[in-house]
This record gives C-alpha cells, sequence and structure tokens, in this order.
C-alpha cells in the first residue's frame, strides 16, 4: 500500500502543466520486440507487488487496484498518459465558462458499460458524487469538493459548476472513474466502459481481466490480461526468469537487475517516477511541533546513504516532495543536508540537548522496515531514541491517516504534484502554515499555469525550510520485461499500467 491507497492516491499532477488535450489513443512505450509475430489473443501475465485491498477506488483499493483496472477497467472524462498528458476520453468535448466556474462536458455516443447499459450523464454525476461523499477514501475527494453543483440538462451533457475556480480541475478528473450509477458490490466486482472486463480475482493470488468485445475504442493489443501478486521482489524476479510472467510492473530489487540486464531475453527500462518515500512528522504532537526539532532530524539523516544502501545506484535525493517531472521543481537537496553537527545544534536550541524518544510508526513491507532500521541508527547518533512500530497496511490506514494517532510514521506518496497537499491544515500529518495554505488556494485560483508555478515554488521552499516532512529519496521506476514484449508503460505516474497496447510476439 504505497501511499496511493487511493484514499491518498491524489493532489499529485502531470509531467507538465500546461494540460494538452487530446483524442484518446494509446501511450504505450515500453519499446518494440524484434523477432516473431504479434499474437492478437497473447495473455500478458503481469507480475506485481501490489494486490489490490479491494476493486473499489473510493473505498481504499489501494496502489494494486490503481494498477489493475484505472484505464483498462474503468475510464475517466479524461485520462492522464504515461508520459503526463491529459486527453479526452469518455469526454468528446467541453467547455469553461467565462467565468472559470462552470465546465460543460459532452460524452462520447455509443460507449456502453460491460453490464450492457447505455453511458449517460447521470453516470458521470453519480460516479462524481461517489468521489465527495462523506465515506469517500479517494485521492481526488478534498480537490473535487470544490463542485457546487452538478446538471444533467441531457443523456450526453454535463454542467458542473464551481464554488470557486480550479486550474487542476480537468487534471483532477483522470482520477474519477466513471461507473455505472446502478452498479453494486464495487468492491468485488465492476462495471466500468474499459477495453477489459474483469474476469476473476483470487485473492492473495491473481487478478485477470478479458478483452471487452462491445470496447467503444481499439480493441485491446492482446486477449488476456492476469496480474500476478507476489509477496517479494525474489519470488517476483524468480517468476520473470521462469517465464511465469512477462513483465514486472516495479522492479524493487536492484541487486536482481544484473540477470536481466545482462540477458537479451530481456529489456529493462528506467522510466519516470513521482515515488516519494517520506518520513512523515506529525506537525500536531510534540516535539515536532517545533520546526528546529523537524529540521535537526532532517539534518541527521544520511539521505543519500539509505537510498543507496536500498537502490545502489537507482533513484534520485529531492530535498522537497517534488520530483523533478513537476512543473514546480527546485533542486533543494541543500536545505536541511546532512549535517549531524547542525542536528546537535538545532537540537540544543530546541531544549533538547540531551535528546528525546518518539515511535516511528512503520509499515511491514518492503522497503519501511529497513529505512526504519537505518533512521533508528542515524538519530542514535545526535541522541535520539526511536522506537519502532511495525503495522499493517491497514492498520497504518486506520492509525496514522485516518486518527491521526502517531507522533511520526513512514510512508510512500506516488503522485505527481501533490505538494498541495502541506496546503491542508488537516492532512493526516497537520502542517499548517497560513501563508502556505494561501499560496496554495492562490495557485489554485490562478488564471495561467505560470502564476499557479511561481506561486507552488514558493510553497515547495517554504515546506522545505520548515522540514515539514523528510522526503527520504525518490523511488526509480524500473520496468522488467521479456522482449517479446512491446508497448508497456514505462513510467509508472500514480501507479497506473495501462495494459490494452501490450503487444506479445509468439
Amino acid at each position: 500500500m504505497r501511499l496511493n491507497k487511493t484514499f491518498l492516491y491524489g493532489t499529485a499532477t502531470a509531467a507538465t502543466l500546461a494540460l494538452t488535450l487530446t483524442a484518446c489513443g494509446g501511450s504505450g512505450s515500453g519499446g518494440s520486440a524484434s523477432g516473431g509475430t504479434w499474437d492478437k489473443n497473447a495473455t500478458v501475465n503481469i507480475g506485481s507487488l501490489y494486490e489490490p485491498q479491494n476493486l473499489d477506488n473510493t473505498a481504499g483499493g489501494g496502489q494494486g487496484v490503481t494498477e489493475a483496472l484505472n484505464g483498462n477497467v474503468y475510464e475517466g472524462l479524461f485520462k492522464l498518459t504515461d508520459d503526463g498528458k491529459v486527453e479526452k476520453l469518455l469526454a468528446e468535448d467541453y467547455k469553461v465558462g467565462d467565468d472559470g466556474l462552470t465546465y460543460t462536458f459532452t460524452l462520447r455516443d455509443g460507449v456502453k458499460f460491460h453490464s450492457g447499459k447505455q453511458l449517460t450523464s447521470q453516470d458521470v454525476k453519480y460516479s462524481l458524487e461517489r468521489v465527495i461523499a462523506d465515506d469517500s477514501q479517494s485521492a481526488r475527494k478534498s480537490n473535487l469538493e470544490v463542485i457546487k453543483d452538478i446538471a444533467t440538462p441531457d443523456a450526453r451533457t454535463v454542467e458542473v459548476t464551481l464554488s470557486k475556480k480550479s486550474i487542476s480541475f480537468v487534471y483532477n478528473l483522470t482520477y474519477v472513474w466513471i461507473v455505472n450509477s446502478q452498479a453494486k458490490d464495487l468492491k468485488t466486482a465492476e462495471d466500468g466502459t474499459g477495453p477489459y472486463t474483469l474476469d476473476k480475482w483470487t485473492r492473495g493470488s491473481a487478478l485477470s481481466l478479458d478483452r471487452f468485445p462491445g470496447y467503444w475504442g481499439d480493441a485491446a493489443s492482446n486477449k488476456r490480461v492476469v496480474f500476478h501478486y507476489y509477496k517479494d521482489a525474489t519470488a517476483l524476479n524468480n517468476a520473470l526468469l521462469t517465464n511465469a510472467v512477462d513483465v514486472v510492473t516495479s522492479e524493487q530489487s536492484p541487486d536482481a537487475l544484473d540477470q536481466f540486464k545482462n540477458n537479451p531475453a530481456y529489456k529493462v527500462t528506467d522510466g519516470n517516477s513521482t515515488t516519494k518515500l517520506l518520513l512523515a512528522f506529525n506537525n500536531r504532537a510534540k516535539p515536532f511541533t517545533d520546526v528546529k526539532v523537524r529540521q535537526a532530524v532532517s539534518a541527521a539523516i544520511d539521505d543519500k546513504k539509505l537510498l543507496q544502501s536500498v537502490w545502489g545506484e537507482y533513484g534520485k535525493l529531492i530535498g522537497s516532495m517534488v520530483p523533478p517531472s513537476d512543473p514546480w521543481y527546485e533542486d533543494l537537496t541543500k536545505v536541511n543536508a546532512h549535517d549531524p553537527d547542525r542536528a546537535r545544534k538545532l537540537l540544543a536550541e530546541a531544549g533538547y540537548d540531551k535528546g528525546f524518544s518518539f515511535t516511528l510508526d512503520t509499515p511491514n513491507y518492503d522497503p519501511h522496515p529497513t529505512a526504519a532500521t537505518f533512521i533508528k541508527s542515524e538519530l542514535a547518533k545526535v541522541g535520539v531514541d526511536v522506537k519502532i512500530n511495525t503495522i499493517t497496511s491497514d492498520e497504518w490506514y486506520t492509525k496514522v491517516y485516518k486518527n491521526r494517532d502517531f507522533t511520526a510514521t513512514l510512508q510512500e506518496h506516488v503522485n505527481d504534484r501533490d505538494l498541495v497537499w502541506y496546503g491542508n491544515p488537516d492532512f493526516y500529518w497537520g502542517y499548517d502554515d497560513k501563508q502556505v495554505t494561501r499560496w496554495v488556494q492562490q495557485a489554485e485560483e490562478a488564471s495561467t499555469t505560470d502564476e499557479q508555478t511561481e506561486l507552488l515554488k514558493k510553497v515547495n521552499r517554504k515546506t522545505a525550510e520548515d522540514a515539514a516532512s523528510d522526503w527520504l529519496y525518490l523511488y526509480p521506476q524500473i520496468v522488467v520485461a521479456s522482449s517479446k514484449l512491446s508497448g508497456y508503460p514505462v513510467n509508472g505516474l500514480n501507479s497506473q499500467f495501462y495494459a490494452y497496447d501490450i503487444e506479445k510476439k509468439g
């Protein structure tokens, strides 16, 4: 469960802020396979470490449900391509009112759900309302609460009125799955409009998708896709070596890469990641209410050494919540850089010259236990005692995210443009800076993307200087695939993995 539990899979944004709105189409970029003939009836076996919690992305389905179902089984009005562009999908066209508050969407004609029901504006209204409902765990809930009213003047027209301007509104709609308003049991079943239907989900093992013959767009390039789930990277790599799977969505064992890089039967692709590993402080809880304590802890940890111990030559240090693919990126790695002497000085200034102790709530899956042990060792050098409390993904969601019952925690945030969470004082880490909140609000109501970018650069620098969290490193995005495969995604934006363009040679 990366912090994409799809409850948090959100507040990110695409690689370029200027949204490129074009006709729908595939964008798989996994290279081309050589030799053999493409088999349009092939089964593509995909290996993953991220099994869904359930099949509903508004009910805590997790990273796994986004990876398997987003774009494959469910579609939105718009889609986010693998290279970060926004394209029209179920929306054939749209217009924005002069005041920037009214969006009128025209739906594609002839789109049917897997159950056979025709897509209508009522389904779009229902799907948007699900995201902003009180019990929703959607990543876009807070962003889309700007929706004031949804009207459906006819079957193909949706009129959305906002309470205030939102320059990211269309982008945020790429996260909203359009579901059949009459569908039931979406945690265990589905009724989407995508190129695949759900065949079977065997918990703890695999989830299979079949090509949907009634799909409104271009048919999937393969007949069947099976996501196979593994408990650890070693088992996943063994599955690839024995041809049990054709592609690994995200390689988590850099030490194992040589066996693939030096083998012509495989292709290794190092794409762009937006996944950040955070040491997240509870800014409401002492001693992390004190900026000097947060700065001290950040300065005490050698992020570079941690990254190398986990990922070797892969991955990047970032120094803030913003990856290089975001428009407002700035290299802030020198802010609160590793400096144990400065850490000790800051602790003394904060009244902790003899140190302090705190509990670190740590998810029980890699790399969190490794990172927690490393952090404990680093902080001991400056007199800070860390007690590691290892918890499951579900326990993390309830204890940390929902109840805010923690002092510090480790978690992955997978999305791009998720810097804006620091403008929400109610978010789980409780960072509350009035100026930052104003900047985030002003950025969202900006008239131009240049204005938005400049404001969020200020947010980026201020949160980095305040050590609102300690951004340990940016994950690499390494996809390993059989040389018989082409057309697979390589950048892993927001954990989606479009399978419909994958071609497999016989």
